[in-house]
């Protein structure tokens, strides 16, 4: 397997790596104080515009689509924005700055994929513009959702209309200003087989009916400006012709969505595990504990070991998972997409934990990004699909693979 970089990623590479040093890193603290403001809740902080508007023009925009629609994008390949989005993970809303975070990056590839022309005109441009954002409300509080086919939404026709009734939560970006547009799962049919039962449609934000209840903390933090809510839907009426693909056809297209979104948030917590041990790197050289430099103790220098054994390993899985969708396709590289999700946001959860604790009490506060990282890590454990669900897949693919061998 060779995974060199090709002349126009290890350019991008480093566009992007010079960026971020020149204008995020910067305004890192100054974003995460704004955010954390009570007055300035679910407001955008005025520099992360400022910055799109920069990246944007030097065209390190839309870096994540895929090849197939490099009419929006530079057209790179999964392999070959791998990279780059490693180095907008390290700061946790660099990937914003670039036009390349979620969930708008998986509901820009359902529009461009999955879109009627009249979607893509009306949402899919704006979105691609940088100039709106949007939301993906599958998740059920009251159904265990790490298996789609239980959602139980419903959606039903009424003339020339759906109507729609249900309870999502974990709706990422519904508390975002700039959000205009809802991809909502529900089901169509729930007498059709098991997989044929959900459809995906477009819900404009502020539709009568929509009532956004309360949002949701992550490990107590509100993740303003975007947040995560609970969102109640009472006889929503869309257009049919906001339907997406057809009745029936939501849980492939949910699959289709979610393949490439479990690469780019490993390609991201990848970002996150490195810049968590390059601080480790820094603070054990620069501290003194019993008369030595913590960098000098043993079981420091273990863990620093390990954690980058831990980062290449998880980095080369990532990478090999990556060619192998852009070779063969989602439904195929399914067994290697399992893996990574697997392996990955718990290897950046204890690389982080690592750096945390060779901090002292500075590493669980706000004068380092490490608990971010952490939380951002525990998170993505369960986002996408819990760690049983994917271990229970692959146990189940590699049985079938060995036996067909």
């Amino acid at each position: 397997m060779e995974f060199s970089f090709n002349d126009k990623t290890r350019r991008l590479l480093d566009e992007v790596k010079a960026f971020m040093h020149e204008h995020v890193y910067p305004v890192e603290e100054e974003v995460f104080d704004w955010n954390h403001d009570p007055k300035n809740l679910w407001k955008v902080a005025p520099v992360v515009e400022e910055l799109k508007a920069k990246a944007k023009a030097q065209g390190l925009w839309n870096l994540f689509l895929p090849h197939e629609y490099g009419e929006y994008s530079p057209g790179l390949t999964n392999l070959e924005y791998a990279p780059l989005a490693e180095e907008m993970g390290r700061v946790n809303w660099g990937a914003e700055v670039f036009n390349c975070s979620a969930p708008d990056t998986g509901n820009m590839e359902v529009l461009a994929r999955y879109g009627s022309p009249e979607h893509k005109k009306q949402w899919l441009e704006p979105l691609l513009a940088g100039e709106i954002r949007s939301s993906y409300l599958m998740t059920e509080p009251l159904v265990a959702s790490s298996d789609a086919t239980n959602v139980e939404t419903s959606i039903v026709r009424d003339g020339d209309e759906y109507v729609i009734n249900g309870r999502k939560w974990w709706s990422s970006c519904v508390y975002d200003p700039r959000n205009r547009i809802y991809i909502v799962m529900g089901k169509t049919n729930p007498d059709a087989p098991r997989h044929s039962q959900q459809s995906m449609i477009l819900v404009p934000a502020g539709t009568p009916g929509v009532e956004i209840l309360r949002p949701l903390r992550v490990l107590n933090d509100l993740h303003s400006p975007h947040g995560h809510g609970e969102v109640l839907l009472k006889d929503v009426r869309v257009p049919t012709s906001n339907l997406l693909l057809g009745e029936g056809r939501g849980f492939e297209i949910a699959q289709g969505r979610l393949g490439p979104g479990r690469i780019h948030h490993c390609m991201r917590l990848i970002g996150c595990a490195q810049r968590a041990l390059d601080i480790m790197c820094a603070r054990v050289e620069s501290r003194v504990a019993f008369g030595k430099k913590l960098s000098e103790q043993s079981s420091i220098r273990q863990d620093i070991a390990k954690s980058r054994c831990d980062i290449e390993q998880a980095r080369l899985l990532t990478l090999w998972a990556a060619d192998r969708l852009d070779r063969e396709g989602n439904k195929v590289a399914k067994d290697a997409i399992a893996m990574i999700k697997i392996v990955v946001p718990q290897m950046c959860q204890t690389v982080a934990d690592r750096a945390m604790q060779a901090h002292g009490g500075m590493g669980v506060c706000q004068d380092t990004v490490l608990p971010e990282i952490f939380g951002y890590a525990r998170t993505v454990r369960l986002a996408d699909g819990p760690d049983e669900v994917h271990m229970s897949q692959l146990g189940k693919l590699t049985i079938q693979q060995t036996l067909e061998a």
